[in-house]
């Protein structure tokens, strides 16, 4: 029964995905860990897998309709996806198993990935809900790139622990510093999680514990679901969904940070 409702929940990943041009990234680790009680750790690697391919048909998309700077999300990803891959690679398994024990409270490894997790959807939740107050400016080259090498850097890291694609975090700073209109900072978004994703997911690829079988099946349900998100797309009211959905996340982070602090 559970994986009936893990690939409900692909389906639903990809569907939210198309609409919105991200987000539905977000709700694949919750689904890998709770729904079909997947370690934390190879979650995150899956999601990461997952994620980059369903992306990649969504760039795609994006691309034949003008909507993906290639050259500015190759500039913006360069930087994050070092970091993603160097996170998979070396950070990650270097964490122990116990990072921190009080008393009789004992903080894990899968813990902390989770809780960091929550907050980086509370973040996503608060940046879809504010009102954007985004002001362009003129940044001067050597300041230009020296910041967002080390903001795409910092992004990477994030990308590569919880194996969410980012993208509340990359189309703002495709807007501010590449000055790129919304929906093509939307499209171009979605190139550069492709990108981080899928490099970031080879710091796992020789893992024994993943099931080729299950991925792959899992990735194309969510596939179906980006390009029926891109035909209803047409038909939804995308400041709504995005609210609603918004308010999801929120409910999903509280629903975690309960979950690994109280229901345990």
């Amino acid at each position: 029964m559970s994986e009936i409702f893990g690939y409900i929940a692909a389906l639903l990943i990809g569907l939210i995905l198309g609409l919105t041009g991200g987000g539905g990234s977000i709700l694949t680790v919750p689904v890998l860990v709770y729904v079909l009680l997947l370690n934390p750790v190879i979650a995150t690697a899956y999601s990461l897998f997952i994620v980059g391919t369903t992306s990649a048909f969504g760039a795609t998309q994006n691309y034949f309709k003008g909507l993906v700077d290639i050259k500015t999300g190759i500039m913006f990803a360069i930087p994050s996806f070092i970091a993603v891959f160097l996170t998979r690679r070396y950070l990650l398994p270097m964490l122990p198993d116990e990072l921190l024990k009080i008393n009789d409270y004992i903080l894990t490894k899968d813990v902390f990935l989770m809780v960091f997790f929550a907050i980086v959807m509370l973040f996503a939740a608060y940046s879809m809900l504010k009102k954007p107050k985004i002001k362009l400016q003129e940044i001067t080259k050597k300041k230009y790139v020296s910041k967002l090498i080390i903001q795409n850097s910092i992004i990477g890291v994030i990308i590569g622990l919880i194996g969410a694609g980012g993208g509340f975090l990359i189309i703002p700073s495709l807007v501010l510093f590449a000055k790129l209109p919304m929906k093509k900072a939307v499209g171009t978004s979605l190139f550069i999680i492709t990108i981080n994703s899928l490099i970031g997911f080879l710091g796992d690829i020789h893992s024994p514990e993943i099931d080729w079988n299950f991925l792959l099946a899992f990735t194309s349900v969510s596939v179906i679901g980006i390009f029926l998100g891109i035909y209803l797309n047409k038909f939804i009211n995308e400041k709504q969904l995005k609210k609603g959905f918004s308010y999801f996340v929120l409910a999903m982070a509280c629903f975690i940070l309960v979950k690994e602090f109280y229901l345990v």
